[in-house]
């Protein structure tokens, strides 16, 4: 049910986020506790502000009650997925070339299965990564279909 409630409300939300100008970045429907949310996570490449959020969810909304594919009630949440976007496809990981990332992979690679360090390539096939190990920078290449979930990261100093 989840996943399809989570095509249903793409293909709702995909028209008004083309309208204004943003990008879908995510869909969660998950339940908390007793609670059902349903947070969609948008995003542009100048930002999205909280206004632009408020007129998604109202247009949303509507959309939702007119073809109400959720047959309990939930929280309706649309927000910028923040700081640490996640990097959901091909073309997240284009755009994070030159930013700092921190990657999970399904199985090791040279040993580790988590990395974090400037993403210096991505040709499709192949996440390209400059990280620190011991002091020194090295270059890890890790296979696309390798990554479990990778976000940007932000960098404290």
């Amino acid at each position: 049910m989840s996943k399809k409630v989570t095509e249903t409300v793409e293909q709702l939300v995909a028209p008004i986020l083309d309208e204004m100008g943003l990008e879908l970045v995510d869909i969660e429907y998950v339940k908390e506790g007793k609670n059902w949310f349903l947070r969609v996570f948008i995003d542009s490449d100048t930002g999205v502000d909280i206004e632009q959020c408020g007129v998604v969810s109202e247009r949303l909304s509507e959309k939702l009650d007119e073809v109400d594919p959720i047959p309990h009630n939930y929280f309706l949440e649309v927000s910028s997925p923040g700081a640490e976007r996640p990097l959901k496809n091909e073309k997240d990981f284009v755009r994070a070339i030159g930013k700092n990332v921190y990657i999970k992979t399904y199985e090791p690679i040279t040993g580790e299965k988590q990395f974090e360090g400037e993403l210096t390539a991505f040709d499709g096939t192949t996440v390209t990564l400059s990280v620190k190990d011991r002091g020194r920078q090295k270059t890890v290449a890790i296979p696309y279909e390798k990554v479990a979930s990778a976000r940007l990261a932000v960098i404290f100093s």
